[in-house]
């Protein structure tokens, strides 16, 4: 299984972006947990979670209201838009999918929110 995650940068604060999580190799069991991030200096944190099929959603406090998750199953990809953005939302964001009950990671992109 990869993941290939896309549509980090640098962006001003108060900017959107909005990222990718293509997966390859995957068995039809697989179903996407979300994104992660982590900052320089700090442990890897839950930014959002769904459920299998995308009917549940669960964001961190300080995303609600500014972030979105969604899955589209035809290509195998889940997104992250990120409105409002904010300095402390600068770090490397991950996602996850787990297959088979086994866990995967992407290898990360980074968002720099510049204030």
């Amino acid at each position: 299984v990869q993941l290939v995650e896309s549509g980090g940068g640098l962006v001003q604060a108060g900017g959107s972006l909005r990222l990718s999580c293509a997966a390859s190799g995957s068995t039809s069991s697989m179903n996407f947990v979300g994104w992660y991030r982590q900052a320089p200096g700090k442990q890897r944190e839950m930014v959002a979670v769904i459920s299998s099929g995308g009917g549940s959603t669960n964001y961190a406090d300080s995303v609600k209201g500014r972030f979105t998750i969604s899955t589209d199953s035809a290509k195998n990809t889940m997104y992250l838009q990120m409105n409002s953005l904010k300095a402390e939302d600068t770090a490397v964001y991950y996602c996850k999918l787990r297959d088979l009950g086994r866990q995967y990671w992407g290898q990360g992109t980074q968002v720099t929110v510049s204030s």
